[in-house]
């Protein structure tokens, strides 16, 4: 289950790097062609899909790599069992709102797709096609915080905080 869920975790990291490189291809060709007096239609649509692409999709990945802002100013000047109990206390509301927002998320797409919505641009995207990557990449982030919240009840450290204090202590 391990290797499936770094997987998982992985898969979500690399579709936003590609994310990332089409919102990059996007960007470019309409720098490129509008000086040449080409007008490529879609393409401000398309890279807009793809920055929100790259953003939820990294979601995941980026938390299971401990590189979400955390802010740990009381976290540490806390006790071992007061810190894991905020540890807990933390993961189990990030969880739910993850839940919550992993949900609609899924429930907009299905909609988009169910009514038929299209996008306003010239190209007349259907909706459900870019909310597919909001959606999965939220699902991924809710299952990546119940990865760390079923970790932490068994009471072991997730990998993400396993070396968290050699880090903070190389940052210094």
């Amino acid at each position: 289950m391990r290797a499936f869920l770094d997987f998982l975790y992985r898969l979500s990291g690399a579709l936003a790097a590609v994310g990332m490189v089409g919102t990059l291809v996007m960007v470019s060709t309409g720098i490129v062609s509008r000086p040449l007096g080409i007008y490529l239609p879609g393409t401000d649509d398309y890279a807009g899909y793809a920055m929100a692409a790259c953003g939820f999709l990294a979601l995941a990945y980026t938390f299971k790599h401990g590189e979400h802002i955390r802010v740990s100013l009381v976290l540490e000047r806390t006790g071992p069992r007061l810190r894991r109990a905020l540890e807990w206390f933390s993961l189990a509301g990030a969880t739910v709102v993850a839940g919550m927002l992993a949900w609609h998320a899924v429930h907009l797409a299905w909609e988009s797709h169910a009514f038929g919505d299209v996008s306003q641009g010239v190209d007349a995207t259907p909706l459900w096609i870019p909310q597919l990557s909001m959606a999965f990449g939220t699902v991924v982030l809710l299952i990546a915080l119940v990865d760390d919240l079923v970790l932490t009840t068994l009471g072991r450290t997730p990998a993400r905080l396993a070396g968290a204090g050699a880090e903070a202590a190389r940052m210094e």
